[in-house]
């Protein structure tokens, strides 16, 4: 056989070596996207034999085992979909990076949940359905089994299209679907439902009124004043006073319930005591870290820079004091119920199962959260650090305001609608600001800048709208949450009751 030419040997060696490299580029590719999930089976797995450790030999072990890792599953859903809020504005804002928020919030999720998670939950979401209507406790215990599967479905697929929706909702709707398919409408108390479809409106909408407020005042009296620098130093430390008081008194109220009683009088001396302390504190920093600084709004990022890392760790430790418990409901009733000790409307969580949860959220959220950070942070609606810390000030105070008023609100809706509240904010000041219009006239007459009306209004439209794709998609979540997760799980309960009842 006659050989080929070296020129042609080369040729078939450099494209054969060619496919050899697109291979293992394709192999690391596809090895990529499946190492979340190989991790969270491996985490599954091990919380099922963490549970087996502490069941076994006792009554119902083998059901008590499967909601273990149905409640797991819940927790990862938690850590991938609602964790994201408290962090996403820092890491958009590029106040921290993402490896330091997802960092920050496993950790203060996970001090949340088991220093002050507490040691008793509601077990049926605060009421929704009565369980002394249940005919049996398989009939509860499969139905709480419902609600928790359900509603992590449907966290899981809302993470997945990248809508940020309610966990708390998500085990309402559950638990309100399960209930009736096993005791009936009539279990149901559909005056506190109604109260929680009010909270769809009034969560968002409160959110975004407050943060547009704090953005508008930045804006009249810090960003678009002469003297940038010093406005900020009579008014950086109010506004961290505020944020401090705000914070103190929400983990008084939300953070810390459970380790023992603040009526809300309490907590507002609280939040009064430590917004003045705090405000006499930054009064010398910010007039310390401003020294040096020009005259532009890039200084005027830095200064909001640590206010923002430790806002985003504050709501972190709240949101996984006062929403793991919620979240592992359902299980905590199982295990109750499956050892012999009835049908109740509150029952005591074991420590392993607050480990479980709390864990799982943190797993969950360095595994997926990455996702969602980035489209609460970065896609909405464009942020800096001042539009991050309007965001994460408004979280804290709309729930105070809401716990005084006594209004069932979503931590989840109050955050991604005070991005929304930005953003539209943005939208309305852009066109309608007398301030801002004199503002950019002098800029332009002190650089001696021509304006052009036409690129200006094109660079608005491309950089300062709210992507109305992102907010349709997130409303639409919101609004279908309770009626998916309820229908799934009325849908997993009559399954589970021709196999097992």
């Amino acid at each position: 056989m006659a050989q080929q030419p070296p020129h042609l040997v080369k040729q078939t060696l450099d494209k054969d070596l060619d496919k050899i490299t697109s291979v293992e580029a394709a192999t690391q590719n596809v090895s990529r996207g499946l190492a979340g999930p190989g991790i969270a089976l491996i985490f599954l797995v091990a919380a099922t034999m963490f549970a087996a450790v502490y069941v076994i030999g006792k009554p119902g072990a083998v059901v008590v085992v499967a909601a273990a890792a149905v409640g797991a599953y819940m927790a990862m859903n938690i850590g991938a979909n609602d964790v994201t809020n408290n962090v996403g504005p820092a890491v958009g804002s590029r106040a921290m990076s993402m490896g330091l928020a997802l960092a920050i919030a496993a950790v203060f999720e996970t001090a949340g949940a088991m220093i002050a998670g507490g040691d008793v939950v509601e077990t049926v979401s605060k009421g929704i359905v009565n369980p002394a209507l249940f005919g049996s406790t398989d009939m509860f215990i499969w139905a709480m089994m419902a609600a928790l599967l359900s509603s992590a479905l449907w966290v899981n697929l809302a993470t997945w299209i990248g809508a940020p929706v309610s966990t708390t909702h998500a085990v309402v709707g559950g638990v309100l679907g399960a209930g009736i398919a096993a005791a009936g409408a009539s279990a149901v108390d559909w005056p506190q439902m109604a109260g929680i479809a009010a909270s769809w409106v009034i969560s968002p909408v409160m959110g975004g009124v407050v943060a547009a407020l704090f953005l508008a005042f930045i804006k009249e009296f810090i960003i678009y004043r002469h003297d940038k620098i010093a406005s900020a130093r009579r008014w950086v430390p109010v506004l961290l006073g505020v944020m401090a008081g705000a914070f103190s008194a929400y983990l008084a109220l939300k953070g810390l319930r459970q380790l023992f009683d603040v009526p809300l009088s309490t907590a507002s001396a609280i939040g009064l005591g430590c917004g003045l302390l705090i405000w006499g504190i930054s009064i010398p920093l910010i007039r310390r870290q401003s020294e040096g600084l020009e005259n532009r709004n890039q200084s005027l990022r830095k200064l909001f820079q640590i206010p923002l890392i430790c806002a985003a760790a504050l709501l972190s430790f709240a949101h996984g004091a006062n929403d793991v418990a919620n979240a592992i409901g359902p299980l905590a009733a199982i295990v109750s119920v499956a050892q012999g000790n009835g049908v109740s409307s509150s029952v005591s969580i074991p420590i392993w199962v607050m480990v479980i949860g709390a864990f799982g959220i943190s797993v969950g959220l360095l595994l997926f959260g990455p996702r969602l950070i980035r489209l609460v942070g970065e896609q909405i609606t464009k942020l800096n650090p001042m539009r991050a810390f309007c965001v994460s000030l408004s979280a804290a105070l709309t729930v105070i305001v809401a716990s005084w008023l006594g209004m069932p609100v979503s931590s989840t809706h109050i955050a991604v609608g005070a991005v929304f509240g930005v953003g539209f904010f943005r939208e309305w000041y852009t066109r309608n600001s007398k301030r801002r219009v004199e503002y950019m006239k002098m800029k332009a007459d002190r650089w001696e800048i021509e304006e052009r009306p036409e690129r200006n209004a094109e660079e608005l439209r491309r950089r300062y709208l709210v992507r109305r794709s992102h907010f349709m998609t997130i409303v639409a979540a919101w609004v279908i949450t309770v009626p998916a997760a309820g229908g799934l799980a009325a849908v997993l309960y009559w399954v589970m009751s021709l196999l097992f009842i």
